[in-house]
């Protein structure tokens, strides 16, 4: 008997080949996390929306139908508001990076996983963006730009210490890896 099954041949226990190891970092890495900020960030962000849309949206339908649809649209809006800091959880959860030997490894996503390695000597210059909000909360967005837009690669909700560290590690890596381009 072989010791090993033809390709086309599915082994009788677990498959040999699972989704997750398609987003491991690899080498034996961890994922580093953004921080929990990112979701309270994001509910904010929908809360200050929600009010006047909320407002205008209840004025208009008092208008037209009374309390009752009032009511229903508030419970509406609210509800919206409760999805987005859920999702934006989640999205926290899933969003991980690992600098490795030669390039970074970013991925993210609730419904769609997605994996991105972005190659130092690539990189072409690291942004550090807060908005106004972020700022208050104490979180910038690091942002690594490529050549190729499909390659470039987001971090947001990262503690603003932490951006500028890894902001200065990945300009850094990226001067020592373009040297010879």
């Amino acid at each position: 008997m072989p010791a090993h099954q033809p390709p086309h041949q599915q082994p009788s226990g677990p498959p040999i080949y699972q989704a997750e190891q398609a987003f491991a970092p690899g080498g034996g890495l961890e994922w580093w996390l953004i921080s929990k900020r990112h979701a309270w960030h994001r509910l904010l962000s929908a809360a200050l929306w929600a009010i006047p849309i909320g407002g205008v949206g209840a004025l208009v339908v008092w208008g037209n139908g009374g309390l009752i649809p009032v009511v229903m649209w508030i419970a509406a809006v609210v509800l919206g508001v409760i999805l987005t800091w859920l999702v934006a959880e989640l999205d926290r959860r899933g969003y991980g990076y690992v600098e490795r030997a030669d390039d970074l490894v970013v991925t993210h996503g609730v419904f769609v996983k997605r994996l991105i390695v972005v190659p130092y000597g690539r990189m072409q210059f690291v942004d550090v963006t807060a908005g106004l909000l972020e700022r208050w909360m104490g979180i910038a967005t690091v942002r690594m730009h490529t050549a190729a837009a499909a390659t470039d690669a987001t971090i947001p909700g990262l503690p603003t210490a932490d951006a500028a560290l890894l902001r200065d590690r990945l300009a850094q890596k990226g001067e020592e890896r373009s040297m010879g381009l």
